[in-house]
């Protein structure tokens, strides 16, 4: 059996003062949003730990759960402030977790998922998300392997889409618009870790499933990212209704994502980074 432990003491003293940097590259063809802004996302993939994150002094996402996928900010380029604390905690009392100063890149589209590794080690992982056009007729598809477990294969109606695909690496590809019933099987054999669910792959829109938690311990999961208006000209062909394998879940009203999305970055990211992982053997 294994147990997760945390440490305020042991959080603050590695949290450290260091920025906590991007390097992306946004990927040819891709639409750019210029050097002045970014656009990002997080996706929060550790079990067992949920956190308030403040920026400027002011709490902008209470009690942030695992499973939570922000929506996309649209953010100026350059430095926040930003303090992490364990969920419920008073910061007029308690030590923050971290106290960071995160740098946001221009130009880019990404996520930033806080995660396990494949051996269950909390990790940071920052995703460039295609925004290149979709052709007519199609659809995108791209699964991120974010979950404490092996390799995996990735089947639309029971045929393999996507082949051994390992944390925390990602597969994409631009398929025929419609409905997939899809699963996710250790890679080589039949054993399926999740699914099966029904998959709209709505043209024009590039849906991203991120399988996230801890085979071991049962936790294992799904959360679904849409970046819709990808078509290409002349306009496509409408392929029905849409739909995701598991809803976004914002955390917070869009009056306070002025700074949000740079303290959830480098907050939950940092915070998951310096977590005490025990093992308990029974």
């Amino acid at each position: 059996m294994m147990n997760y432990s945390r440490s305020a003491s042991f959080l603050v003293a590695a949290a450290g003062s260091c920025a906590l940097t991007l390097g992306l590259a946004i990927p040819a063809g891709a639409e750019e949003h210029g050097d002045d802004t970014a656009t990002v996302s997080v996706l929060h993939g550790v079990p067992g730990l949920t956190v308030d994150v403040y920026a400027n002094g002011e709490v902008l996402l209470p009690d942030f759960e695992p499973g939570t996928l922000t929506d996309p900010l649209e953010l100026p380029a350059g430095s926040y402030d930003l303090a992490v604390y364990e969920a419920g905690a008073d910061p007029d009392e308690a030590d923050p977790a971290i106290e960071e100063t995160v740098e946001v890149p221009g130009g880019a589209n990404a996520t930033v998922a806080a995660h396990l590794s494949a051996e269950g080690d909390p990790q940071l992982t920052a995703f460039v998300n295609d925004t290149s056009e979709i052709a007519a007729g199609e659809s995108r598809l791209t699964v991120r392997h974010v979950a404490a477990a092996p390799a995996v294969d990735v089947r639309a109606g029971g045929d393999p889409v996507f082949e051994g695909l390992e944390n925390p690496n990602e597969a994409s590809a631009d398929l025929p618009a419609g409905t997939v019933n899809a699963d996710v099987v250790l890679a080589g054999t039949e054993d399926v870790a999740l699914g099966p669910v029904d998959l709209d792959l709505t043209e024009g829109v590039s849906t991203i499933v991120y399988a996230w938690g801890s085979a071991e311990d049962g936790t294992l999961d799904l959360a679904v990212q849409t970046i819709d208006d990808l078509h290409s000209a002349p306009g496509g062909v409408d392929a029905g209704g849409s739909g995701t394998m598991a809803p976004l879940n914002s955390t917070t009203e869009a009056a306070l994502w002025g700074v949000g999305a740079a303290a959830a970055l480098a907050g939950v990211a940092g915070l998951a980074l310096v977590r005490r992982r025990s093992v308990e053997q029974n």
